[in-house]
């Protein structure tokens, strides 16, 4: 088994513990029967927005894939919306306003390029590269190691010159580039 997953099932219980909580909460400061609508109403919400948002989501990675654009940044955005729609047709006030919260375009940004940066740690710069694009990398020239003395290294060494790639005019400057692991071609 994995190590993450075996958090699964004690973060459900607590999960159901914290909606049971907050709805009995709910259910005495509005009444219970402004909770259990409440709570059909946002699952039928989020019933709704989890179609709106799939064909959503469908049409920007196929709008992505036709203009032969790289389809991350759809598909993540696309994941966001679905997530959040999900957690809304789920039955419970947590869930909900956390998939409301997920549908806020500012918190949708947010949460697309935490879901961008996990995917990219978890697959390799190529794959990477083919779903969001090439990214762009800020390259320093660092003062040189206390052996400065040493010989500079051969290209294909670590930290020799990479043939192709132009270094930096400006110190600091962006410039685009490809990442390649070492030992992959």
């Amino acid at each position: 088994m994995r190590r993450g997953l075996r958090f699964v099932p004690p973060a459900l219980l607590l999960l159901a513990v914290l909606e049971l909580t907050v709805f009995i909460l709910v259910g005495r400061a509005v009444g219970f029967g402004a909770a259990v609508l409440l709570v059909f109403a946002a699952s039928l919400l989020g019933l709704v927005l989890l179609r709106r948002e799939g064909m959503r989501a469908w049409r920007g990675f196929r709008a992505a894939v036709e203009s032969r654009q790289p389809p991350g940044q759809q598909v993540t955005d696309g994941l966001v919306g679905l997530v959040g729609a999900l957690l809304l047709a789920l039955p419970g006030l947590v869930s909900g306003v956390v998939g409301l919260l997920l549908l806020v375009p500012p918190l949708r940004r947010l949460a697309r390029g935490g879901a961008q940066r996990a995917a990219e740690r978890r697959v390799s710069s190529v794959v990477a590269g083919d779903l969001f694009g090439p990214r762009r990398v800020r390259v320093r020239r660092d003062a040189p190691p206390s052996g400065a003395g040493s010989p500079a290294p051969a290209a294909g060494e670590p930290g020799g010159a990479v043939p192709g790639v132009v270094p930096p005019v400006e110190p600091g400057r962006a410039i685009e580039g490809e990442i390649i692991e070492p030992g992959r071609s």
